[in-house]
């Protein structure tokens, strides 16, 4: 049961990389964050209310919620457009990293915890897959920097989200009241945002305006339920079984992002690259399973 559920989870949240950075290439990255982002919390706020969890709401959870909310939107505005001016199949292994690699820390940081011989091992050779995957002495042309500098900064936006969406979740209840809140707070402060670009001149919409936004609406909207469901199979997986292997089989998403990738949009990488978005998938499974 475990590990079809996190599998499960696996392939929804790499179908909703792929579809969130295939979006990025014909609409601004904000507005996919604001709408796909919308979506999930109309299905959370269903849940909320259905389940009751409104009881569980306390200041140390809305704190934590409101500051993932809050993080969320740069860190997915930086990923969405790493996948849309770089190769797939090294930015979501990458940006992945940074889920299981930031909590960790914060364990380290913050409840004296010590990595062990397999965490160790997993974070050198994930930076080995980050160097790598930049194609740094590929033979051709690299990663651009600023593609790796997106990614990395998606990556600790992702791995903090994590630690404080953690950090307020006791329950399953519990985390889904925590992600109402962080999408919603995740739509204000993009909406904002988008507002705000919009004001200093910088176009809300494509050339083709809202007809290009509802032709895309049920994209949109898949990629913020494939969300909002990849995280309720992984509290299912977590609460079958052991939590470490929900979290391993979880993490495997980016094989997902980069196999569609391959077949949709024939995206090649050099061999090095492919060697280090695989060693940087490795190093975070090994980071996970510690």
């Amino acid at each position: 049961m475990t590990a079809v559920f996190a599998l499960a989870t696996s392939l929804l949240w790499g179908l909703a990389d792929f579809g969130g950075g295939m979006l990025s290439k014909r609409l601004r990255e904000l507005t996919v964050v604001v709408v796909s982002q919308g979506a999930a919390c109309l299905v959370l706020g269903g849940i909320v209310l259905g389940t009751g969890a409104w009881s569980e709401l306390d200041a140390r959870l809305l704190w934590c919620a409101v500051a993932a909310g809050a993080i969320g939107p740069v860190s997915m505005l930086c990923f969405y457009r790493a996948l849309a001016v770089g190769p797939m199949g090294v930015v979501s292994p990458v940006a992945t990293l940074g889920s299981v690699a930031v909590p960790v820390a914060v364990g380290m940081v913050l409840h004296g915890e010590r990595p062990g011989l397999i965490q160790a091992a997993g974070s050198l050779v994930a930076v080995t897959g980050v160097v790598l995957a930049g194609g740094v002495g590929g033979g051709g042309a690299p990663v651009r920097q600023r593609t790796i500098l997106l990614t990395l900064v998606a990556a600790f936006g992702f791995g903090a989200t994590m630690s404080l969406v953690a950090e307020a979740s006791t329950t399953v209840t519990g985390l889904f009241l925590t992600l109402f809140v962080q999408r919603l707070v995740n739509v204000v402060v993009g909406g904002g945002a988008l507002f705000v670009s919009a004001r200093r001149g910088t176009p809300a919409l494509p050339e083709a305006g809202m007809r290009a936004v509802w032709g895309s609406l049920p994209a949109l909207a898949f990629v913020g339920l494939a969300d909002v469901a990849a995280n309720g199979t992984y509290a299912v997986a977590a609460q079958y079984g052991p939590v470490t292997v929900a979290a391993v089989l979880a993490s495997l998403y980016p094989v997902v992002t980069a196999l569609a990738a391959r077949g949709v949009l024939r995206e090649r990488l050099q061999g090095l690259q492919t060697a280090g978005a695989g060693l940087a998938l490795l190093g975070t499974v090994l980071l996970a399973s510690g």
